[in-house]
């Protein structure tokens, strides 16, 4: 039987159980590569113009994301219970990473 994602009430709750879900050093290094290149893709796409190109952004979020924790962390993705703090997470883990609050 799987275990219950708890219920959070506010995203500061929901941030520690989230880095949590990322101790896996493959796995963050894999969310940061996503990240970086959803940024760039949002840029190119908006920046060219290319909008066709936001196509590509869930694929490459997600994409590298996934493979993090099914293969590394061995866990679900918490964007299944909680997709917006999920991807709040994200992208404030990818802030951390960069002002080495968090090892990459």
């Amino acid at each position: 039987m799987e275990h219950e994602l708890p219920r959070f009430a506010t995203f500061g709750d929901f941030y520690p159980y989230y880095l949590g879900e990322h101790s896996n050093r493959i796995c963050r290094r894999l969310h940061f590569v996503g990240t970086t290149l959803v940024l760039l893709t949002l840029g190119y796409a908006l920046l060219a113009p290319r909008p066709m190109a936001l196509l590509l952004l869930p694929l490459v979020g997600y994409g590298f994301a996934w493979v993090g924790h099914f293969f590394f962390e061995k866990n679900k993705p918490a964007t299944f219970k909680h997709p917006w703090y999920s991807l709040m997470g994200d992208f404030v883990m990818y802030k951390d990473i960069w002002t080495a609050k968090i090892k990459l």
